[in-house]
């Protein structure tokens, strides 16, 4: 992919200079206080290389979805305080990402100092990726850093249009581990490689099993999106969710991995499942066959037999990417399944083999589960992470500076 014709923070000279870094620090809240401040500590290695080198640090992020208007229920200033903490330096919260008082603040900043703007979204021109707002932005800023990977496919001004209006445009620390991990594993994987996609719809993952079937070895399917390729093979899922304008989608795919025929190819469809009447902590929990659902029952996890199997893929595997739980972990009785491949998942990594989690649900399962630590790489963004594992190029990397 094309991050790697991209200026990189270790190509540039800080001292002296303004740096306008946009990060992600659109963490959870519980009131006043921040639940998890993983996306703040992430960033900590690109703002210490800046600051190392003589440089002053502008912040600005999103928080949240306020619509384009000053909602203080999102607001940054508890981020602020956060990452003085970590950083173990003054961090300067400034009310208003872009005005008079923003403008005063960084006229006087001088190296070593680092700022927090409020809110990006606080403002209509954010997400309307207008070049006005994104000049105001952008202001005395010498150069400016990506180091928020996490929003890299939205086409916002603080991720697109700013770049127009800064002599430099790099990445930073993060957004280059991020695309190492998974661009770069995708184009030069260790083999084995096999991929585990869950999740609820084919619809969304379509284009990543599309893109991952030119370079994985398997891909083993799991989740509520298993249904719709059952439906094309003509085997119903009882009252599961399958999208019917997905069937034709889903069989070829099937087609194209060699794997119409059951156990064959390079896609393997779950053989038993964790069927109940309700999805719920009270509904009920027995085991049935993938063409045996009984038509009142839904899918709630793949079964003991499934998790056998794909723990017997896995079991030589040397690059694994994984997105999507398999079944609804949230709920303890219909958790085995993700529980069981996450464990496997932790197991191959300390033999060796590295292991790439991505997407939001995954990384909220890897957490509650305990494994967050024990694999190779767990993904930041969501959506991001997404578009890279489809192979579809992301408009605020596009945006940087070409090296050289």
């Amino acid at each position: 992919m094309s991050y790697k014709t991209k200026l990189t923070i270790d190509e540039l000279d800080f001292r002296g200079k303004k740096v306008l870094v946009r990060v992600d620090y659109n963490v959870p809240f519980e009131g006043d206080t921040i639940r998890d401040d993983k996306r703040i500590r992430e960033t900590l290695p690109t703002l210490r290389k800046i600051l190392d080198g003589g440089g002053a640090v502008i912040l600005i992020s999103h928080c949240g979805r306020p619509e384009g208007e000053r909602n203080l229920e999102f607001t940054l200033r508890p981020c602020a305080v956060r990452l003085e903490e970590l950083l173990g330096r003054k961090v300067k919260f400034v009310g208003d990402c872009i005005g008079e008082e923003a403008r005063k603040v960084r006229a006087a900043m001088t190296a070593g100092d680092v700022v927090l703007l409020e809110n990006l979204r606080f403002y209509p021109g954010e997400e309307a990726n207008d070049p006005e707002f994104a000049k105001k932005l952008a202001g005395d800023a010498d150069i400016y850093v990506n180091d928020a990977f996490g929003t890299t496919h939205r086409k916002h001004a603080s991720m697109v249009a700013v770049t127009g209006f800064v002599p430099l445009a790099a990445a930073g620390y993060l957004v280059l581990h991020e695309m190492n991990m998974l661009a770069g594993l995708v184009e030069n994987p260790l083999r084995p490689f096999v991929a585990i996609i869950g999740g609820v719809k084919v619809s969304t993952k379509i284009g990543m099993v599309n893109y991952l079937l030119d370079s994985c070895d398997e891909i083993l399917i799991g989740g509520a999106m298993a249904c719709t390729f059952f439906e094309s093979l003509g085997i119903k899922s009882g009252a599961s969710l399958c999208e019917h304008d997905q069937i034709d989608v889903a069989r070829r795919i099937l087609e194209k991995s060699g794997s119409l025929e059951q156990n064959s190819g390079k896609l393997l469809l779950p053989i038993d499942a964790i069927v109940t009447d309700r999805i719920a902590p009270e509904g009920k929990r027995q085991v049935a066959s993938f063409d045996g659902v009984p038509d009142d029952m839904v899918i709630a996890d793949i079964g003991p037999d499934t998790v056998t199997r794909f723990k017997k893929q896995l079991e030589n595997a040397q690059t694994i990417i994984m997105n999507g739980p398999l079944g609804v972990y949230e709920i303890d009785k219909f958790s085995h399944g993700t529980r069981e491949i996450f464990k496997a998942l932790a197991e191959r990594h300390e033999n060796g083999a590295t292991v790439v989690l991505g997407g939001g649900d995954t990384a909220s399962a890897a957490k509650k589960f305990g494994i967050e630590n024990r694999v190779t790489h767990v993904s930041t963004g969501g959506g991001a992470s997404l578009k890279v594992l489809e192979g579809k190029p992301l408009p605020a990397i596009e945006a940087l500076t070409e090296r050289g």
